[in-house]
């Protein structure tokens, strides 16, 4: 089995990379995530594989953190949930942040995830949530949002934040946020990830 791959990125794609080691291009199916990571085509680069083997198919499965693979492997555990919607689902949610919502039961905001039904929610924290390591998001983001630190996160989101550093941003701003407005919450969040 095919554990780990480096070599030449000939091609990369939002949800594929074919990498060229010893004279063999592999196509591997990636996450988002693992694709903002990529180096830029023609570099080199290591990848963290997973072989997946069915009778009438052999696909590689790449990730640039080990801790991505990991959990990508844990999803496959999960049933009703095969290579493809685990790459989805990756794709879908930040791992640290994904491992914070099964681990913390939060249904509601698995299901956010394109491909997420309700049933597959309840079934990946029925399956995994003992299974998963603490994160530092578990720690850091509130445990419920008012409407108000909601809306603040959608917009700096919307910004091009990545959710997990807006939510840390969010806590440490918000811990004084009483009844504040939109725009003082959202202004002070902005100046905390300035820093």
């Amino acid at each position: 089995m095919i554990a780990h791959l480096r070599g030449k990125l000939l091609a990369k794609h939002p949800n594929q990379a074919i990498v060229e080691t010893g004279g063999v291009g592999y196509d591997v199916t990636i996450s988002v995530p693992t694709f903002s990571d990529l180096p830029a085509q023609g570099s080199e680069v290591a990848l963290h594989i997973h072989t997946h083997v069915r009778e009438d198919q052999l696909a590689l499965y790449g990730f640039m953190r080990p801790a991505e693979k990991t959990l990508f492997e844990k999803l496959l555990t999960v049933s009703g949930i095969g290579p493809k919607l685990a790459i989805t689902i990756l794709s879908g949610m930040a791992a640290d942040e994904m491992t914070g919502a099964i681990r913390g039961n939060d249904v509601a905001k698995l299901t956010r995830i394109p491909g997420i039904g309700k049933k597959t929610a309840e079934r990946m924290v029925l399956e995994l949530r003992d299974k998963l390591p603490k994160t530092d998001v578990e720690t850091t983001a509130p445990a419920t949002m008012s409407a108000v630190e909601e809306d603040v996160l959608s917009a700096l989101m919307n910004l091009g934040y990545q959710r997990p550093m807006a939510e840390k941003a969010l806590a440490i701003a918000g811990k004084n946020s009483g009844n504040k407005s939109f725009e003082v919450i959202f202004r002070e969040t902005l100046t905390v990830l300035s820093k």
